[in-house]
């Protein structure tokens, strides 16, 4: 769905969620702006109990003068558009209208109207309205105030910018021209007395692994923020090296997962936790998710099976028992390989090598000059590298992004005269860190294919692997059952992890 497909509609009342957080008000103050600058007769609302009470909500609307209003009825009109959440949910009141829009971020809950724009992989439905309004050609800093509600809407519902993952939350977050006076004035308006009591009871109560250094707490419903605030305090801990925080909410569980060693990306486990009951995601250190409440009822159900346990709880009573297991299931039978130091057997490994697919590649030192240290953002996470005149950018065939050199490159790919045509979800960026520039890869990008010399070593793998490869000592890549572990023929320190899909559409056995 495109906003300009609602312009066909005069009479519009934009509704968020009933008790709207930052998100909402930002999305929703996005949409209502697209449409009053169309010259539609727009109201934007909220219903529910209770009007904004919460004092950075409070001063937010009061700065920003985002016209809300707080309604029981509503007369129908010709068009209703649900901003961060989804028309009939229960944590939105149920307006009748002529025809329903839909606008979210959150896992689809059920049958969705044709006009609806979902997105379940961005962190903020801010996100999701500022690449609505780009595609209607709307540059958000040209009305910093709406800069700064999404900024802030990202901000809040992303627990700090801890949850980010996705590269378009990560370009909304670093592209806004935001006012930030008002942003620290909100911020420091953004604990009660209530909430640091909440954050004090979760400290309190918290539940340790001693082998496996974690800690997991559970905090009454809270600000996400607060969440995020407890796991940071637990953290500076010395022997706890990660752990997660759960609040219980009517509609879910929302975690805060935290991580201060190499071995766990934070962001990885939010998404191990979450897998099949809800979404999860962030970055190395920070990251956090949400359960769907009726997914956490069966997923409890099968886990009390399993175990061979009665099942006399709700699964919002036995979260904590289940979170623990998947605590423990993720630090459970997984290999840490140093790809520098490891001596890998390869006698269990069959050779392959790689078909003749063109590939995208790039020269580095075209874009920025040598000495530059840039983030490469892809949809696989930011790779953080310094501009030499021997690193190439490989582009793989479903845009996944790697490093190689010239040398390498050389002995192993043929270039081609054809331009190079990339057709994945997200284009790949690299941002220079001091001055930040994002600079799309894709104009640089030549085409290449394989010199029928890139031989390798794989076998797949039966179990979870980590390996920090010899070009990046810092960040692993994560193998999982079914993927392969390869290592290259001419070079057996030179391991990584080949998912499952690329692999078979890559390579072939010699």
């Amino acid at each position: 769905m495109r906003l300009s497909d609602l312009l066909i509609y005069n009479s519009i009342v934009v509704q968020c969620h009933d008790n709207p957080d930052a998100d909402a008000l930002a999305s929703g103050y996005g949409v209502y702006t697209y449409l009053k600058g169309q010259g539609k007769d727009v109201r934007f609302v909220y219903g529910g109990r209770y009007p904004i009470q919460k004092s950075n909500l409070v001063l937010m609307v009061s700065e920003l003068k985002i016209p809300i209003t707080h309604v029981d009825w509503l007369e129908k009109p010709e068009l209703l558009v649900t901003v961060d959440c989804q028309y009939g949910e229960g944590n939105v009141t149920k307006f009748e209208a002529g025809a329903v829009a839909v606008i979210d971020h959150h896992q689809v809950s059920g049958t969705l109207p044709p006009l609806s724009e979902v997105r379940s992989n961005l962190g903020a439905c801010a996100t999701v309205v500022r690449e609505l309004l780009r595609l209607e050609g709307v540059d958000i800093n040209d009305n910093k105030g709406l800069a700064t509600a999404l900024y802030y809407g990202l901000l809040t519902d992303t627990n700090n910018f801890a949850e980010i993952s996705h590269p378009l939350d990560k370009d909304l977050r670093d592209d806004a021209v935001f006012d930030r006076s008002m942003i620290v004035h909100f911020r420091n308006a953004n604990l009660s007395l209530r909430e640091l009591e909440i954050a004090g009871a979760a400290l309190m109560n918290y539940r340790y692994h001693e082998e496996y250094r974690y800690a997991v707490a559970k905090a009454e419903p809270c600000d996400p923020n607060i969440l995020g605030m407890i796991s940071d305090l637990m953290l500076e801990v010395d022997t706890v090296d990660t752990c997660l925080v759960y609040s219980v909410q009517p509609f879910g569980v929302k975690i805060s997962v935290r991580s201060c060693v190499k071995e766990v990306k934070a962001s990885e486990m939010a998404a191990f936790i979450t897998e099949g009951i809800g979404s999860g995601g962030g970055h190395l250190e920070k990251a956090g998710g949400f359960i769907q409440m009726e997914l956490l009822e069966k997923a409890f159900q099968d886990f009390c099976k399993a175990q061979g346990r009665p099942e006399d709880q709700e699964g919002s009573e036995g979260a904590e028992d289940y979170l623990l297991w998947r605590m423990n299931s993720y630090f459970d039978n997984i290999q840490i390989i140093y790809a520098k130091d490891y001596s890998i057997d390869i006698s269990g490994m069959a050779a392959y090598k790689k078909k003749k697919i063109p590939l995208g590649f790039v020269e580095a030192d075209q874009i920025f000059p040598t000495g530059t240290k840039v983030c490469i953002r892809t949809l696989e996470g930011d790779l953080d590298v310094q501009i030499s005149k021997d690193l190439y950018i490989m582009i793989g065939i479903q845009g996944e992004v790697y490093p190689n050199d010239r040398i390498k490159f050389e002995r192993s790919y043929c270039r081609l005269d054809t331009p190079y045509s990339f057709s994945g979800e997200y284009a790949p960026v690299v941002r220079d860190v001091l001055e930040g520039i994002n600079v799309s890869l894709i104009p640089y990008a030549k085409s290449c294919v394989s010199g029928g010399e890139v031989h390798i070593y794989a076998a797949e793998l039966d179990h979870c692997v980590k390996v920090f490869t010899a070009w990046d000592e810092e960040k692993y890549m994560l193998g999982k059952a079914g993927d392969y572990l390869a290592v290259r023929t001419d070079d057996l320190h030179d391991i990584y992890v080949i998912e499952k899909s690329i692999f078979h559409r890559t390579y072939e056995k010699m």
